[in-house]
């Protein structure tokens, strides 16, 4: 069965929005789960004007600099004027629960449950068929990085080997390929090696750091902030952040499939930050705002970023057709 996996850029600016460009927030779409990390002033407007503000599933911080949860408080409020009834679970580096308290006493509370966790760089977060796990990132305060990825999946089934073995088509065959032993046939039997899942990771704000490299070790997408171009490496050191040619560099050591670069300054032409990271790492994109990418199986082809418009144009036709 294929599940859907993309990532929606919901806003890709750096400190300061712009009238193109949203605060930073991601929405990663997985099957039903709807997973939001960070989520910078205006988020929810952001949403409403695009996809629209769906019910989410779970919110992740990076880190607790303003232009990255800013928006959180008002979007809590949004939901209990909906009358959410279901808890939210929100994770983020220690200091989730302080920083938490704070905004709702400014915002007001909300009726339904918030569970709150602080994470330590190395946990992993079960979920179904899917994991998720903080590493530490290099900013200024906590600030962790995010991996996505998916359980193992079973290898190619070989329907000739399962006949010669003596299963019949149907039921049998899908009864072991599901992992039992069927008349005697083990699932390795019939089955190639398992084939790796997919695999995201969410850098947050960093200067250029092993851990990060580690994390996205050959990742199927790789979202890095991009603050700085090269000729301000300096100042995205003392600022603890990276350029695009520093993300690119990461992108190309750990072996990725595609970059997407984020959180962009508004002094320099997005054009410049794109050439800067392509001539290190040539499989660079630079979302805009509600653009997305969609995650296929590996057997299906390469990470994909679909631009909003087309996407738009897309669903008018189809919206037409039926």
């Amino acid at each position: 069965m294929s599940m859907d996996f993309s990532v929606f850029f919901a806003g890709t600016a750096g400190s300061v929005p712009t009238a193109r460009r949203g605060l930073p927030a991601l929405l990663v779409r997985r099957g039903a789960d709807r997973i939001l990390f960070d989520c910078g002033e205006g988020t929810q407007r952001q949403l409403v004007s695009s996809v629209g503000l769906m019910e989410l599933t779970e919110v992740f911080l990076t880190h607790f600099h303003a232009d990255h949860w800013l928006g959180l408080p008002g979007m809590l409020k949004t939901f209990d004027l909906r009358a959410r009834e279901k808890p939210l679970r929100i994770s983020g580096p220690r200091g989730l629960r302080e920083l938490l308290a704070l905004a709702l006493r400014a915002a007001g509370r909300v009726r339904f449950e918030l569970e709150l966790v602080e994470l330590e760089p190395g946990d992993v977060l079960p979920r179904g068929g899917y994991s998720i796990a903080a590493f530490p990132v290099a900013h200024r305060g906590p600030a962790l990085g995010y991996v996505l990825f998916e359980d193992e999946r079973p290898g190619v089934f070989d329907p000739e080997a399962a006949t010669r073995l003596g299963l019949n088509p149907g039921p049998e065959f899908g009864r072991v390929q599901h992992g039992e032993t069927v008349k005697g046939v083990r699932p390795e039997q019939v089955l190639g090696p398992p084939r790796a899942g997919r695999k995201l990771v969410i850098s947050g704000d960093t200067t250029p750091c092993e851990s990060l490299r580690v994390a996205a070790h050959r990742a199927d997408v790789l979202v890095h902030e991009a603050t700085f171009a090269e000729e301000e490496r300096e100042r995205a050191e003392e600022t603890g952040h990276s350029t695009a040619a520093q993300a690119a560099a990461i992108a190309r050591d750990a072996q990725v499939v595609m970059l997407a670069l984020t959180h962009y300054s508004t002094r320099y032409p997005v054009g410049l930050l794109r050439d800067e990271a392509r001539a290190i790492f040539p499989g660079t994109e630079l979302p805009r705002d509600f653009d997305s990418i969609e995650l296929p199986f590996p057997e299906r082809g390469e990470p994909e970023l679909v631009h909003w418009d087309a996407r738009s144009a897309a669903e008018l036709v189809a919206d037409e057709v039926r």
